[in-house]
């Protein structure tokens, strides 16, 4: 065995000590922080993990935030929807009291010229706008989706809200709009104008819900003639019969879509649920893998005060610091 020289005992005493003062030094942090990991180099896995579940736990958050702004988009939507359908709802009741066969020209012209203002505020509907964007207009949301022409009739509009029959347009006005509710799930929020102008009678045949309005006025103004847009019928026969058929496939239409909204609406909350439970989950996980436990940091930081003081006393004895220690 070799010989133990006093150079041999003062590195040893240095390495514990360092050792022993670097412990405490990270015992001293964690209890600062309440963090079991300050730098990544403490536990490089349980660091990667960390960031891991930060990144995830900001991301559903943002999920929830995305559903928060769709939720309230929803509701416009739905309130839209039952606008659109009052506006139905009372031109069905002016047809029926157009069908009274004792009206005379004057009140016919009266209930033609409510029914133009129900045009107006079926555009105005449809142009609803909710936090700068048009809800009904699709990818084009940024300009209104329709106009009433110099006819009064109700047209797609382009960018610069002029009617068009653009084919590039309206299907960017009939396009979904899609938001992510959590990784990977997107989901499907807006209805658009084309949804509610194009609709489907009873037997099936799409219609448009403007040659439908200008059909009503039509035989409001002459109700002894026939219209193109629909079968050759009398004019009040038209108005009680055919007509009203058809108005009543567009509020059915308005039901069917106002349905699919509150289905978009309660996906949006399921979502939000799972989001929050999962990050619940995932918050608890984070405690446990970066916090301390405080009571058993501090016995083993006291533990470790005693460990150093106890290196330094016994080095005070068996390290000598001059020749006065031999002569003693």
């Amino acid at each position: 065995m070799g010989r133990v020289t006093n150079a041999m005992l003062s590195s040893n005493y240095l390495t514990n000590m360092n050792r022993n003062l670097r412990n405490m030094q990270v015992l001293q942090s964690q209890l600062a922080s309440g963090k079991a990991i300050n730098k990544p180099s403490d536990d490089p896995y349980k660091a990667s993990r960390t960031m891991q579940l930060y990144t995830e736990i900001d991301s559903n958050k943002q999920f929830n935030e995305n559903i928060k702004d769709i939720s309230n988009w929803l509701d416009t939507t739905d309130t839209a929807l039952n606008q659109a359908g009052n506006v139905f709802g009372r031109i069905r009741t002016l047809l029926m009291t157009a069908g009274n066969g004792a009206y005379g020209e004057d009140e016919r012209k009266a209930i033609q010229d409510e029914v133009k203002e129900k045009v107006n505020e079926l555009a105005q509907i449809l142009n609803t706008n909710f936090d700068g964007a048009y809800i009904f207009g699709g990818t084009k949301s940024t300009s209104k989706p329709v106009t009433v022409d110099t006819d009064g009739k109700i047209k797609y509009a382009d960018k610069g809200g002029n009617a068009t029959t653009d084919a590039t347009t309206i299907n960017q006005i009939g396009s979904g709009l899609n938001v992510e509710v959590s990784e990977g799930v997107l989901i499907k929020y807006n209805k658009t104008a084309v949804d509610i102008l194009q609709y489907k009678d009873k037997s099936g045949a799409s219609q448009n819900v403007s040659d439908l309005l200008e059909a009503i006025e039509k035989n409001l103004d002459t109700p002894a003639t026939t219209t193109t847009s629909f079968p050759g019928t009398p004019g009040q026969e038209m108005l009680t019969g055919t007509l009203l058929g058809q108005v009543d496939s567009v509020i059915q239409n308005l039901l069917q879509r106002r349905s699919e909204v509150g289905a978009m609406t309660n996906r949006m909350e399921s979502a939000q649920s799972k989001n929050e439970d999962e990050n619940l989950d995932m918050t608890d996980i984070l405690s446990k893998t970066e916090d301390i436990d405080f009571t058993e940091k501090m016995m083993s930081y006291s533990m470790m005060q005693t460990v150093y003081m106890a290196s330094l006393q016994t080095s005070a004895k068996i390290l000598p610091t001059s020749l006065l220690d031999y002569i003693r």
